[in-house]
């Protein structure tokens, strides 16, 4: 694999912990890039948000997503309101937003999807 994976997330994520674990144990070289130290680079949302729409990105189910108040949550409906939303609060982005080579893109971290990508990179 001549080109690495790039995970984003947030370094105290389980799930971004454990997808990180699984690259590393499957020999998958990647970097990682920390929301919360770096934020999140606007023209990578934006490439995410072609790529998958802007629905899959928006975490609902997080802590971050169910502390803002209802007319918070009810201003995010397209994909210009999702993208000024994920800048703004990093932590309502569903971890991990994995880059993958030759330029594919998912989200969170199941293990079965995962090992058919590295089998792929891997042919």
């Amino acid at each position: 694999m001549s080109a690495a994976v790039v995970v984003y997330g947030i370094a105290h994520c389980d799930t971004v912990g454990r997808a990180r674990s699984w690259l590393e144990s499957q020999g998958v070289a990647h970097r990682f890039h920390d929301f919360k130290k770096s934020g999140v680079p606007p023209e990578r949302l934006d490439a995410w948000i072609a790529a998958l729409g802007w629905e899959p990105l928006v975490n609902r189910r997080g802590t971050t997503w169910r502390r803002l108040d209802e007319a918070a949550r009810g201003r995010v409906v397209d994909p210009a309101s999702a993208r000024a939303r994920m800048l703004a609060l990093p932590s309502v982005i569903k971890r991990p937003v994995v880059e993958w080579p030759p330029g594919e893109v998912s989200v969170g971290f199941e293990e079965t999807r995962f090992a058919s990508r590295v089998a792929a990179l891997r042919t």
